[in-house]
């Protein structure tokens, strides 16, 4: 039998298709098991209005292995093709008999066919230097199809009497770099099938070896070989939710996504519609141990009828809901030639948007429903929706902000910013936040004792994305965002504002000598209407960053450290103003330690180290000492 050409391209081509459009070798296993499993389809379809193609034996996928041949066989007992549909199909690349036959069924949109992409079966020549399939339609003769690859193919008849299609694959000899005898190992091919088939509807079946004692005898083993379905078949997300308990999502997860505990929440829904899915999504109950670091994928996994594509498609989840775990089984989002890359169109940003929308309506529920578990959710994943509102210049803000949790002052536990809104003074127009390493801390700030007092509650930002995310807000609602530690105030009431602008006129050449003694470390010296109990404080002043932004950028990599402009405020009301009014004209050289001695207090209050300690040290040694002269 002569040798014939494929018809569509040149070797050229076919080495193309063999060594570039595959990055993954074996993946051949999953292309030729879901071509076998597309012909079992097609039989059990033509079977319900014509009894020749009821099979007499169940549809099956059936695989085997013979090492000393150096062959692995995968063989079905499905619709089987004639001649024609062997050089049309086979003999073609690119061209799929699958799609052929969907288009050509009047109710296409209810038969689940897997192989529409064409080139599948040609993976197989990653790992074969000879291909040959055997294949009997019902009614018709038996063929042999034949190739070694870019050299052409070749078609003759057999002798098989079974109905269906039997592909053997002689494999490589191993190289120096790929050990082709793995796909010669059940174990390996076992592996295969769990991984990339594991929910084909037909059971796939092989032979596989294994140890027992001898019948009748104690100390002797024998090895048989036992028929093993390699495929659980119905996959978990498939299956309707009533019959699914809550033992059997968490065995799942565990047992797919390698964690020993259960997870936190369990979102599983099917959706129809502009674009079609089943989604069996995750949150964990902890952060996954390499969350932060660049070891960590996020993603999903996606699996199209079943078939497994990718493990982690980052394209279906944003970035701040990169903690979900779970798959997406879908036939609405093209993949490319090869099934391992997801194409940028429209199916795919549908499905991204209906599966964020998913999320979120399951992190609101949680937050409504179960309080004391979005917390926990929230300990963990916080910074992940702060992240998220950061990022892209705020775009993601109102997807976000009603998840988004800050300790308070109202209970010092978790608040949303709706809950705060909720609790808004009648004439109050801004939301007060205040910066520190801990919520102790903040408390202790001498910056929102007036604010505390005066009934308005306070945010408690202790992480440094949390004002970095604010700022991407700029407000909640119409409410702006303000920071206790900035240097106007907008609770003083007229009279205070009277009062404080007085003692400034009154100090002025106190306050102007405090800032000369200070050397350029602050940008004014003013009289505070905030304080209560403390003497001074620093407040950042308008059109810079804040202190708390100081900080975290000092702690970045060598680069140009951006500084605060500070602002040093002074309580009128402390014993501790009427000692500077006192000596501000009589001791100038005490004032300046006086002075620098409040600065650096203020400094150690707001977490930022003293400029020279020695020289503190010794400045309060020598005023203590004259106290006492």
């Amino acid at each position: 039998m002569a040798k014939k050409q494929f018809k569509t391209e040149s070797k050229k081509l076919l080495d193309l298709m063999i060594n570039s459009i595959y990055t993954n070798r074996e993946i051949f296993l999953r292309e030729l098991v879901s071509n076998a499993s597309d012909a079992l389809d097609k039989r059990h379809y033509m079977s319900l209005t014509d009894s020749a193609y009821t099979p007499s034996d169940p549809l099956h996928i059936f695989l085997e292995i013979d090492k000393d041949a150096r062959t692995l066989s995968i063989e079905d007992n499905g619709i089987g093709m004639n001649r024609e549909e062997l050089e049309h199909n086979l003999g073609t690349i690119a061209h799929s008999g699958s799609t052929e036959f969907k288009q050509q069924l009047e109710k296409a949109d209810e038969v689940d066919i897997i192989g529409q992409f064409g080139v599948g079966f040609y993976s197989a020549f990653m790992v074969s230097r000879k291909i040959v399939v055997e294949t009997k339609k019902v009614g018709e003769d038996a063929f042999r199809w034949i190739s070694e690859g870019q050299d052409g193919y070749q078609i003759e008849p057999c002798d098989r009497e079974r109905i269906g299609t039997k592909i053997t694959l002689y494999i490589r000899e191993d190289t120096k770099d790929i050990n082709y005898s793995e796909y010669l190992d059940s174990y390996k091919v076992e592996l295969l099938i769990k991984k990339y088939s594991d929910y084909i509807r037909y059971p796939i079946q092989m032979f596989i070896e294994k140890t027992q004692p001898k019948e009748g005898s104690e100390d002797e083993y024998e090895t048989v070989k036992e028929l093993k379905t390699l495929n659980s078949m119905v996959p978990l997300w498939r299956r309707n939710k009533k019959d699914i308990d809550e033992k059997d999502y968490n065995s799942f997860y565990k047992t797919k996504f390698f964690d020993w505990e259960d997870p936190l929440k369990v979102i599983h829904y099917s959706l129809e519609g502009n674009v079609s899915y089943k989604a069996l999504l995750y949150i964990p109950s902890r952060i996954p141990y390499n969350f932060y670091s660049k070891d960590y994928e996020a993603g999903l996994q996606l699996y199209s009828k079943g078939v497994f594509v990718m493990d982690h498609a980052k394209d279906l989840l944003p970035d701040y809901y990169s903690f979900v775990r779970g798959l997406i089984d879908t036939d609405d989002v093209s993949l490319n030639i090869s099934r391992e890359i997801l194409q940028q169109d429209q199916q795919l940003q549908a499905l991204r948007k209906s599966v964020t929308k998913k999320i979120k309506g399951a992190l609101v529920d949680m937050l409504v429903k179960e309080r004391e578990k979005y917390e926990d959710f929230y300990k963990n994943f916080g910074n992940s929706l702060k992240y998220g509102v950061y990022q892209d210049y705020g775009a993601n803000k109102d997807e976000l902000k009603d998840l988004l949790m800050f300790h308070s002052s109202y209970n010092d536990g978790y608040v949303t910013l709706k809950e705060y809104k909720e609790r808004m003074k009648e004439d109050q127009n801004e939301i007060f936040y205040c910066t520190g390493s801990s919520i102790e801390q903040i408390k202790r700030q001498p910056q929102i004792e007036k604010l505390l007092d005066k009934g308005y509650e306070v945010l408690y930002f202790t992480n440094e994305i949390d004002e970095f995310s604010i700022m991407m807000m700029r407000d909640y609602d119409g409410k702006q965002f303000k920071s206790a530690q900035q240097a106007d105030s907008s609770i003083e009431t007229d009279e205070e504002k009277q009062k404080k602008e007085e003692l400034q006129k009154d100090n002025s050449d106190m306050l102007a000598q405090m800032k000369e003694a200070l050397d350029g470390k602050v940008t004014d010296v003013r009289i505070s209407s905030r304080l209560k109990s403390n003497p001074v404080c620093l407040v950042a002043d308008q059109g810079g960053i804040s202190m708390e932004m100081e900080k975290y950028l000092s702690q970045l990599p060598e680069g140009e450290k951006a500084k605060a402009n500070k602002v040093l405020e002074i309580n009128p009301e402390h014993a501790i103003f009427k000692v500077l009014q006192k000596i501000h004209d009589k001791d100038a050289e005490d004032f300046s330690k006086y002075t620098d001695i409040l600065y650096q207090q203020a400094l150690l209050i707001e977490g930022f180290p003293v400029d020279d300690p020695v020289d503190l040290a010794n400045k309060i040694c020598d005023l203590i000492s004259k106290a006492n002269d």
